[in-house]
């Protein structure tokens, strides 16, 4: 391996790492409404970011260090709660659904080609609905079945208060990218390794 892709290495490693404290960050700002088992907060917004920013590849890393943090005892996830017992309960498929949502909205955004920034926008917006969809596909029947809840229990808990959420982030998430993600591919572009011919 040269030493322009371990630099290119590092560089993604600190950028994982930071986007992990995002997550976490976000997971502390909660909008104050009582809506039930499922705390309405900002995680789920930097998590979309992760997907766009970070892709497929380095996406799920910064996910999986949240989670595998949260999982060794950190007070990392919502309110600042931590444990294997947070992750079984009601909100861990939220939890592990992170991961679905920044691999799929990953993978969709980096090998669906858009020749315009127009083109580019609807990709993105519609990455993060198909990552979201199979978020609170994941989440809410296991909310369901954590708390034997009935479906319209559970989709009332888990699903019907978080729709306005949902477009919101998904629209700031879609903002954020197109004023800021151009600057950090180029950033990113100019760390990755050269290959010189022989």
């Amino acid at each position: 391996m040269s030493p322009n892709s371990n630099s290119s290495n590092l560089r993604m490693t600190v950028y994982a790492a930071l986007f992990t404290a995002f997550i976490i960050i976000g997971g502390y700002i909660s909008v104050p409404v009582p809506v039930g088992p499922v705390p309405i907060v900002l995680a789920d917004f930097f998590v979309m970011l992760t997907a766009l920013f970070l892709g497929y590849k380095w996406g799920p890393v910064s996910v999986a260090l949240f989670l595998a943090l949260g999982a060794l005892g950190l007070p990392v996830f919502a309110g600042g709660k931590a444990g294997l017992a947070v992750l079984f309960g009601p909100t861990g498929g939220f939890l592990l659904g992170y991961l679905l949502l920044v691999i799929v909205t990953g993978l969709l955004t980096e090998k669906i080609k858009s020749v315009s920034a127009k083109g580019t926008l609807l990709k993105n917006i519609a990455a993060l609905i198909a990552g979201n969809v199979l978020l609170y596909l994941v989440g809410v029947p296991w909310l369901k079945v954590v708390t034997k809840l009935p479906w319209s229990g559970a989709l009332a808990a888990g699903l019907i208060p978080f729709i306005p959420g949902i477009i919101i982030k998904i629209a700031a998430a879609v903002i954020v990218a197109q004023v800021l993600l151009p600057r950090f591919k180029q950033a990113t572009a100019q760390s990755a390794p050269r290959h010189e011919d022989a």
